[in-house]
């Protein structure tokens, strides 16, 4: 990645814009990366790229709550089961 000073950046803004095509650039200020110049190609990979991931913490978070249903519900069941009914439902099974 290329960097530059912000001054150089200014003094030099259409090298900034060809070299930007090629490769993003970090512009600099007292040593210090304050900005990221990318191309349009780049950033719209960078967008997808965050979109996709929203959607999959989003798919996450959707199913840990449906497992969370599913998990609670019947273990509250079965801790109420005794012997005597489990020994039941396996002979009926059978």
């Amino acid at each position: 990645m290329v960097s530059m000073t912000s001054a150089a950046a200014q003094n030099s803004f259409g090298k900034l814009l060809d070299t930007v095509q090629r490769e993003a650039v970090t512009i600099t200020r007292h040593g210090r990366p304050t900005a990221f110049v990318v191309s349009p190609q780049d950033m719209e990979e960078l967008l997808d790229s965050r979109r996709k991931r929203s959607r999959a913490v989003a798919d996450l978070e959707a199913w840990r709550v449906q497992s969370a249903k599913r998990t609670t519900a019947p273990q509250s069941a079965a801790a109420a089961l005794t012997d005597q009914d489990v020994n039941r439902m396996v002979h009926q099974a059978r």
